[in-house]
């Protein structure tokens, strides 16, 4: 396929420097190396499983003298002026 495309400035500066590097690759070869490395990499990425977040509930128990359910039973007591340690 034969197509036009814009290549910034820093990622033509990499793809020639990887070229130098290689024994008689084209430019267009290396693009195409590049591309296929980079389609593998993400495609290797979408098939790993993907770790589930999973958050541990916990029972909070309370010494205090009053159920957490009924806010009256606070107010009574901190009205009374008892200790809630």
């Amino acid at each position: 396929m034969r197509t036009t495309m814009t290549i910034d400035e820093d990622v033509a500066a990499q793809i020639k420097k990887k070229r130098i590097g290689g024994i008689g690759k084209t430019f267009k070869e290396v693009v195409n190396e590049t591309l296929r490395d980079g389609l593998r990499f993400a495609a290797e990425q979408d098939r790993k499983p993907k770790r589930k977040f999973e958050l541990k509930g916990r029972l909070l128990r309370s010494k205090m003298p009053f159920n957490f359910n009924k806010v009256h039973q606070l107010v009574e007591i901190i009205d009374e002026g008892h200790d809630l340690k």
